[in-house]
């Protein structure tokens, strides 16, 4: 009997042995430090404390609208005119749109620019037709891989019929559709109508290179000061967490008095604490291969999207698709910042499937302070198209748009941001911002 039951003692202890090798197997296997492909270490991060997920209406907008009538233009770039008209412009039924000019010069482009009974919409660069497809009802759409910088609308009542074209200003490409079933009388109610209650503008230099229409009477914006607070700046630690495959790994330096360095052994992450603002390169996927302009754009919003990094108001600017690059411009109330003393644009450069460069702010604007908003009254788009005329080292033929914006000025030591109402003019490719001084109408100056 001792023999038997010193044999049964052996046997659980061998059981409970062998069952807590089991256990132990297991539990180094699931929480092993080494990271594999199959196995990556996530952390669930969101960038912005209330994300929000930006589709291709907030992403992709016109900054500026007008309209050619008889003998007159009216136009606008108040974000909720522009987007009133951009409802029309959704609903209409349209056919696929079909190539109808492969050679469409600047010249013809102007001469549509000023075709009577239209609209234009303008956007900062060539959009591609098959992402805004989504905000458009076009039928049995079968669209190619072809972009625009302009959507005009030409109408012509007598028959109740619209034409939309889609031009590319970088291609020199025009492609057309049709709107079916137009109701002439709404659309003169709705459309017109409201439309001639719009500034007046006026065209600075009729036949010249090119096309540009201002406002002809002064511009009031609203200029505010913002103070963020702990709250309104993100940690940069946010975006260690979603940049790099295990954030645990992350070795973390600082450099200088307003540099900090985070990385791992394949990618970089730089804080700039002064300028707020971050650069995150991963060598590793860097790719030389031409972009699908369409696919680009989509992976660079769905990108953002993903980790709740629209933090501000942003909206697309440019975009390269042969060094796979893309700009998202911070606008506030509907108003670019086409200046700043600080970083105000989200930049993307793509890899091989996934991001290899990523520049940004990280703070976000905050509490407007409103003993310091005011509204500040700008000379008319004419006044400062004439006072550019006459600007030394300017060639007011290669000015190719002039525009009112703001810019943004941060005082580091005070810890604000002032939004500063100013014309801008398009140079060469740069926005450059124009201060006019009246002294005898003859004192302009340039920053």
């Amino acid at each position: 009997m001792g023999m038997k039951y010193i044999e049964m003692v052996k046997s659980i202890i061998l059981m409970v042995l062998i069952g807590m090798s089991l256990v132990l197997t297991f539990l180094i296997w699931n929480s092993s430090p080494y990271e594999t492909m199959g196995n990556r270490a996530t952390v669930e991060t969101m960038i912005a404390e209330t994300p929000e997920k930006k589709d291709i209406d907030d992403m992709i907008k016109p900054y500026k609208i007008h309209f050619t009538f008889d003998e007159s233009y009216k136009g606008t770039t108040d974000v909720d005119h522009i987007d009133y008209m951009l409802e029309f412009l959704k609903k209409w039924r349209m056919e696929n749109p079909v190539l109808e000019d492969r050679e469409f010069s600047q010249a013809k482009l102007n001469e549509l620019l000023r075709s009577k009974n239209s609209i234009v919409f303008y956007y900062s660069d060539e959009v591609p037709l098959p992402v805004y497809e989504s905000a458009l009802s076009i039928e049995n759409a079968n669209i190619p891989e072809v972009s625009f910088r302009y959507v005009v609308v030409e109408w012509d009542m007598s028959r109740a019929a619209l034409e939309i074209h889609f031009i590319s200003k970088e291609n020199g490409v025009r492609y057309t559709s049709a709107v079916k079933r137009v109701d002439a009388q709404s659309f003169f109610k709705d459309i017109v109508n409201v439309a001639k209650s719009y500034e007046d503008y006026a065209e600075v230099r009729p036949g010249s290179m090119h096309f540009i229409v201002v406002p002809t009477d002064e511009v009031h914006i609203v200029q505010n000061t913002y103070f963020p607070n702990e709250k309104d700046e993100i940690n940069p630690t946010r975006f260690r967490n979603v940049l790099f495959n295990d954030p645990n790994a992350i070795r973390r330096s600082a450099v200088g008095t307003h540099r900090e360095d985070f990385q791992d052994n394949h990618a970089l992450m730089t804080i700039d604490t002064e300028k707020k603002q971050l650069q995150f390169v991963h060598p590793s996927v860097e790719s030389y291969e031409l972009a699908i302009p369409s696919e680009l754009l989509e992976d660079a919003i769905d990108f953002i999207n993903d980790h709740g990094g629209w933090t501000d108001e942003y909206r697309f600017s440019k975009m390269n698709f042969k060094t796979r690059y893309v700009n998202f411009k911070l606008y506030v109330r509907g108003i670019a910042v086409l200046g700043s003393n600080t970083p105000t644009e989200i930049e993307e450069v793509w890899g091989d499937d996934t991001i290899y460069q990523y520049r940004r702010p990280y703070y976000t604007l905050g509490d407007t302070l409103p003993s310091e908003a005011e509204t500040i009254t700008l000379p008319s788009g004419t006044e400062v198209a004439e006072a550019l005329k006459k600007v030394e080292g300017i060639e007011f033929g290669l000015v190719e748009e002039i525009l009112p914006a703001y810019y943004l000025h941060q005082d580091v030591e005070l810890n604000i941001f002032k939004l500063e109402p100013s014309w801008f003019y398009k140079y060469k490719g740069n926005w450059i911002r124009f201060s006019l001084e009246q002294a005898g109408g003859e004192n302009v100056g340039l920053e």
